[in-house]
């Protein structure tokens, strides 16, 4: 398939037009990054956004695999001399490459095998023979002995040698083998048995005389028997009608009555059993583990997106608090800006002593640096420091308010080479602390310190094939970096080397050049950053923010190429560009703006559509962060226990992490509570993530406490109603 064939083909299946195809792909293939395109190349790709970007690239990479595939395969099967219009048709129409390798098969050099060995001794036509069933043809004893030898002593042998060809050949057939995959996801089912006497076994107790059919089976449970199996705590097998199928195989290769009709249908059952359905069965098992962990990593990318795009709690001072009981609670106090201001460790489970002593200097640290805000670490001795702070609040009358942070990945960055850059005064364990309390003052610039495997919020991470989850977050991360944009000034080269045209050592030549040159004055000035040259500050320059920049347009995304367009239109309302700076101004030309006034400028103005109406979003909330678009995590005052929740009360919370089966809700205690995905809402859906997202607020009916188990069972529908 040539490139024009493919992207037809693309277009088709994405239902675009081939031409913003092929335009996508002249963008990748010059350099741009999916996040530039998708904002500031909108009128050349027709406004394709970041997911359909991604798919373009994801399948042009797929169709060229196949094609060079299809390539392989064609020159192995002419250099055997056995090519034909046949084989050609069907690798013309095949459109996976299992399909291919389906085709590829019967010409593919094999590895020694019983049916290679028969063909060895010369008995070759003898399977042609049975295979060809001529009515009139000879007893099979009687064709045997034509091909005794010293290789093959005996007719048995002969006849045997023959059924094996003719087994090889009735594993090669791929009409049979298409069948036999469809037959499989449609009548398969899976069988799980937990293996005696394992104290491992006990954790899939849910498995033990587990069958579903397959192709019901949800991802989180597919993962969930894998890993049992590798566990070796449960047996699996596929259960299918081995009868009838081994019957559709014999109807397929016997032509009628013949001396050979029992070899054939020995020969057939062999092949199945011993070829053809150990191989299918493996690839079953590989597409349901493929599926599951392209499943388990989309959720995964859907709540890293939604932790990510967390509001920041900006202008709070914040004290984070880094729970534990032997080594005591790490705290760190952080201003406004994340610069630590005070930090220490505190034995808040320890002796009554220790916990007064606590007590008192963590209150003087809360009023000496006036802390509106704490943060407590998820972790070991959570609850119990929780306990301490509510008390603390309440008794010595403290203005300020907690919550509870995940803390997940916070010892792997406190460990690290960048950590020990941007903190090398304190101890590895209040580093800790300073993360804890950095992570709710601005969640996306701290989180992108952190491998986003360790954050915690998806299913059976481990469990998945770890390149394709490792590109898959890091997509996410891209992405939303570059939607919130970065403040310049401030941003570590941790968080800028994941904005579009940038890498590790650019982020690091700017953080370099600001150290030694004081903060950037403008945009432009980055072309005086070392390695930074034109072509890198058109990818990176429109998602750099600077807030107090001599040109007023270097704090929105409005990219420096489009500066002369969006000062025209400001133009055309009567203000210039530095009236962006005067509140008063600002305020009467974001009073005049319209969205619906876009097609009309762009034709006056000579500009595409979708750039204008940017420029006028833009216009109207110029310094606007996203985030602000979301609800901030719920901070309390008072901590809650199991004893006192209620059945049927209603709680609020915060939705922690969301999964194949329904949301886990943070109510206020060390242990979340569970909404089941039949309790999410009363109408249809197809995931859980299309109704809730990590971060959003949500009221719950509690439906049961098990005290013992530490579970709830939550109900966001029934407290809507």
């Amino acid at each position: 398939m040539n490139e024009e064939m493919i992207i037809h083909q693309i277009a088709s299946d994405l239902h675009i037009r081939p031409g913003q195809v092929r335009t996508a792909l002249d963008l990748f293939a010059s350099g741009n990054t999916i996040p530039f395109i998708a904002r500031y190349r909108k009128e050349a790709t027709g406004t394709l956004d970041e997911q359909q970007l991604r798919q373009i690239k994801e399948q042009y990479e797929y169709e060229e695999t196949l094609s060079n595939r299809k390539d392989t395969v064609r020159q192995s099967i002419m250099d055997q001399g056995l090519w034909s219009n046949e084989i050609k048709s069907q690798l013309e129409k095949a459109r996976l490459l299992q399909d291919v390798e389906d085709i590829y098969l019967p010409f593919k050099p094999k590895k020694r095998t019983k049916a290679s060995m028969a063909r060895d001794a010369g008995l070759t036509p003898l399977a042609d023979l049975f295979w060809n069933q001529d009515i009139h043809g000879p007893a099979p004893e009687k064709a045997a002995e034509a091909y005794l030898t010293k290789d093959v002593p005996t007719v048995e042998d002969a006849i045997q040698g023959a059924a094996n060809i003719i087994a090889e050949r009735c594993s090669e057939l791929a009409p049979y083998r298409r069948f036999l995959r469809n037959a499989f996801w449609h009548d398969g089912k899976l069988t799980c048995s937990l293996q005696e006497e394992e104290e491992k076994s006990r954790i899939y107790l849910a498995y033990r005389d587990f069958h579903e059919a397959i192709r019901r089976l949800p991802s989180h449970r597919i993962l969930a028997i894998n890993r049992g199996e590798n566990q070796k705590a449960l047996k699996v097998n596929l259960e299918v009608r081995t009868d009838a199928y081994i019957s559709r195989l014999c109807q397929m290769i016997i032509k009628g009555p013949s001396p050979y009709k029992d070899i054939l249908e020995s020969a057939a059952t062999d092949s199945y059993k011993r070829l053809i359905c150990p191989q299918i069965e493996r690839e079953i098992r590989n597409e349901l583990t493929e599926k599951a962990e392209k499943q388990a990593i989309q959720v995964f990318a859907s709540n890293l997106r939604s932790l990510l795009l967390q509001p920041p709690f900006t202008g709070q001072t914040i004290l984070g608090l880094d729970p534990g009981y032997r080594t005591g609670c790490k705290a760190a106090v952080i201003d406004s800006t994340g610069a630590v201001l005070a930090y220490g460790t505190y034995h808040l489970t320890g002796s009554e002593k220790q916990r007064h002593e606590s007590a008192d200097a963590l209150t003087h640290m809360i009023r000496e640096h006036e802390v509106t805000l704490i943060s407590i670490g998820n972790g070991t001795a959570s609850y119990e420091t929780e306990q301490f702070v509510s008390r603390l609040i309440h008794e010595q009358h403290l203005k300020c308010r907690y919550l509870i942070t995940n803390e997940a990945g916070a010892s792997v960055y406190s460990a690290s080479e960048l950590a020990r850059e941007e903190l090398p005064d304190l101890d590895v364990t209040i580093r800790g602390a300073v993360s804890i309390a950095r992570r709710i003052q601005d969640p996306l610039a701290e989180s992108v310190k952190i491998d986003p495997q360790s954050i915690g919020v998806g299913q059976y991470q481990h469990d998945v094939n770890q390149k394709s989850l490792t590109a898959a977050l890091d997509a996410v991360v891209e992405s939303v970096v570059n939607y919130v944009g970065v403040d310049l000034n401030t941003a570590s080269a941790a968080l800028l080397q994941h904005v579009s045209g940038l890498t590790s050592a650019t982020a690091a030549n700017i953080v370099t050049y600001r150290n030694e040159n004081g903060p950037f004055h403008n945009r432009q000035e980055l072309m005086n950053v070392n390695r930074l040259g034109p072509a890198t500050f058109t990818q990176c320059a429109g998602f750099l923010r600077i807030k107090d920049s001599t040109q007023p347009l270097d704090n929105t995304s409005v990219h420096p190429e489009s500066y002369d367009l969006a000062a025209k239109i400001v133009r055309q309302y009567g203000f210039t560009l530095k009236d962006l700076k005067n509140p008063a101004r600002l305020q009467d030309l974001q009073s005049r703006l319209q969205m619906n006034a876009a097609p009309k400028l762009a034709s006056a103005l000579n500009a595409g559509e979708p750039t204008v109406r940017d420029i006028l979003e833009e216009l109207r909330k110029p310094g606007r962060d996203v985030r602000s678009d979301f609800p901030k995590p719920l901070t309390r005052r008072h901590v809650l226990s199991l004893d006192e929740l209620e059945i049927g009360s209603i709680v609020r919370g915060t939705v922690h992490n969301v999964v194949d089966f329904g949301a886990f809700v943070d109510i206020g205690l060390k242990t979340p509570g569970l909404v089941h995905r039949s309790e999410l809402c009363n109408h249809p859906f197809h995931h859980p993530t299309d109704i809730v997202h990590v971060g959003d607020i949500v009221d719950c009916m509690i439906l049961s406490v098990d005290t013992e188990r530490k579970r709830i069972a939550l109900s966001i529908k029934k407290a809507t109603i």
